[in-house]
């Protein structure tokens, strides 16, 4: 995958590149805003594939990250993670709105940081691929089931089993746990979860998510399945 790295500091994104280069993606660094925007504009090479995400900082020498946004969701549909160290609620609600798929807060993990990337990816090419989300591909192309523990979730037919007993889940409940199923152990950020199954920012969403959660751990009964990251948000813990 091409990913477009829009960072300023040259230090930061040595590092970086050279660890996302480790993990397969070809990636091109943009200094500023307007280095971005022309890298996303076509070029007429027929054989360059277009890039998969948008890793974009904030804090640019030449124009605000938010204006940065704004331009690229006119010019591409590719997915835009913002990753910067503005943690407050009000920051990324206003990113969200503006048009990101995910936000990051620096420092972060790797790990996340390389997740996230995969979901929005995953996410915008309208399907799932077995090698992002743990799924082990079994003859005929189809995915097998994720395994937690008692708990069985098969993505593709959207079926969800305890000890072999299908359990009823409605729609928001499956993909809030095929989300946090697909990737154990990392933990979601509330606004994360908010844009992803509901599609919307946080602003009045925060109950809805409390309640699904809710409703999930009664259902699987496995409540520590799901486990409150006070503050930030939630994990799936793996058995």
């Amino acid at each position: 995958m091409r990913l477009l790295l829009v960072e300023d500091d040259d230090h930061v994104a040595a590092a970086l590149t050279a660890i996302l280069t480790r993990h397969g993606f070809a990636v091109t660094h943009a200094r500023n805003g307007e280095e971005a925007l022309k890298a996303v504009l076509p070029t007429g090479d027929a054989g360059r594939a277009p890039f998969g995400v948008v890793l974009l900082d904030l804090g640019l020498p030449d124009q605000d990250g938010y204006q940065v946004c704004g331009k690229l969701r006119k010019l591409t549909s590719t997915p835009v993670i913002m990753v910067t160290a503005r943690s407050d609620v009000r920051s990324r609600i206003h990113g969200l709105n503006l048009g990101a798929d995910d936000y990051v807060v620096k420092p972060y993990d790797t790990g996340e940081l390389l997740a996230r990337i995969h979901a929005v990816s995953r996410r915008a090419a309208g399907g799932t691929d077995p090698e992002d989300t743990g799924s082990t591909p079994l003859p005929g192309g189809a995915a097998a089931p994720l395994r937690l523990g008692a708990v069985e979730v098969e993505l593709p037919t959207r079926r969800v089993s305890v000890q072999g007993a299908v359990v009823q889940l409605t729609r928001k409940e499956f993909d809030l746990l095929a989300l946090l199923a697909q990737r154990p152990g990392v933990v979601f950020r509330r606004e994360q979860i908010i844009s992803e199954v509901w599609r919307t920012s946080w602003e009045g969403t925060g109950r809805t998510l409390e309640v699904h959660v809710a409703s999930l751990r009664a259902k699987l009964g496995t409540p520590a399945l799901i486990e409150t990251v006070r503050g930030v948000g939630y994990r799936l813990v793996a058995p």
